[in-house]
């Protein structure tokens, strides 16, 4: 059965949440159209930080919608966290340093895999604000991001690290390649803000 595609508002516009399952229909084209509304005022330089390894299938998906959009080689966003160079627990802070000493008060948008409750495995969430990395399997990061977007790959709550990897590549893929899609269409349709460096 499908799932619908929903939204909801906290508190306004600028907290509206887009929670959605990858099988919605056009959801690459919903998911950009909310993302250009969430970064229309922004004149900040744009920064994609794709968080993940794909030393665990589940925690591919950062660096698979890194490396998809790397490809395309899309104007005016700036991007870190690729399967080549990932972004992870161990690099994450430095990263950021880079990041903020590169790029004067970046917009960074967040991308990374999450665990949830087994009815909700490949839904996709854009929210406004951050996100704590690693959270899912208990580890201490920084959180990331102004707005992020998350997607659930597998269920939480019991050995979380071996769920991980056992997660099926062909569902991070599909997902990861919504999400990168999602990203390329908002810069594309949109006045997307120039990089400055």
């Amino acid at each position: 059965m499908e799932t619908p595609f929903t939204e909801s508002s906290n508190s306004g516009e600028n907290n509206k949440q887009l929670f959605f399952h990858k099988g919605t229909p056009l959801s690459s084209i919903k998911l950009a159209r909310e993302l250009t509304a969430l970064l229309e005022n922004n004149k900040k330089t744009l920064v994609l930080l794709c968080i993940g390894t794909d030393r665990a299938t589940g925690d591919a998906l950062g660096p698979l919608v890194g490396s998809y959009l790397n490809k395309l080689n899309p104007k005016g966003i700036e991007i870190y966290g690729t399967l080549e160079n990932p972004v992870h627990a161990l690099n994450l802070k430095s990263t950021l340093e880079q990041i903020n000493s590169t790029h004067e008060k970046p917009f960074i948008l967040a991308v990374d895999a999450a665990l949830g409750n087994k009815e909700y495995i490949g839904y996709i969430k854009l929210s406004p604000g951050s996100i704590k990395p690693g959270e899912s399997v208990s580890k201490v990061l920084p959180a990331v991001g102004d707005v992020h977007i998350t997607a659930i790959v597998n269920v939480k709550g019991f050995m979380e690290p071996q769920v991980l990897q056992s997660t099926p590549l062909s569902l991070v893929m599909e997902l990861s390649r919504i999400i990168s899609r999602g990203i390329f269409l908002t810069l594309m349709r949109s006045k997307a803000p120039n990089t400055h460096t």
